[in-house]
């Protein structure tokens, strides 16, 4: 059995793409994933399963979803030890105890790559934001105070990217590789 963590992109945001939790839960164990957890209600889910892989498992919950639920979903599947050696990669100025700076991963959905989602965005705004590329995924750090001004805040969302990326916050990801 390997463990995989799962990211459901945009669920349980103003009422829009609703999934309760327990639900979700229920639908994966049916599945046959074991020892299902989730955390928070914006799609963290962690779960064993037999040798697999990520493409697979991510169409497999996406395919799900659309069943039971009605959505067209965005999932990334990542197994939990590539997360973990991924977390162990970060720059050393991602995840620090500065309360000042808030520290993001972006992950980009296959087949996209990160380099294609930075060039899209464009260069960091100086002194407000940084970036580092890191096995198809982006460390992302900002000043909380001025994050309206940073380039990458406001064009993550506004870039026609949305559907080729999830967002996790170092706090988030901190729990779910342990769960």
């Amino acid at each position: 059995m390997k463990r995989y963590i799962a990211l459901l992109r945009g669920i349980n945001i103003s009422g829009k793409n609703k999934i309760p939790m327990p639900e979700l839960k229920a639908y994966l164990t049916e599945l046959g994933f074991i020892d299902v957890h989730t955390y928070l209600n914006s799609g963290n889910v962690a779960f064993s399963v037999d040798e697999s892989n990520e493409n697979t498992l991510s169409n497999t919950i996406k395919d799900m979803i659309q069943k039971r639920f009605g959505l067209d979903i965005p999932v990334f599947v990542i197994l939990q030890e590539k997360l973990e050696d991924l977390l162990s990669k970060a720059p050393d100025w991602w995840g620090t105890s500065n309360r000042d700076v808030y520290d993001n991963l972006i992950f980009v959905m296959s087949p996209a790559t990160a380099e294609i989602i930075a060039e899209k965005i464009g260069e960091p705004t100086k002194e407000l934001e940084q970036i580092c590329i890191c096995d198809n995924t982006i460390f992302w750090s900002f000043d909380r105070k001025k994050y309206a001004k940073a380039n990458w805040w406001k064009k993550t969302a506004s870039t026609g990217i949305g559907e080729l990326i999830t967002i996790r916050t170092v706090n988030t990801l901190k729990k779910i590789v342990v769960m």
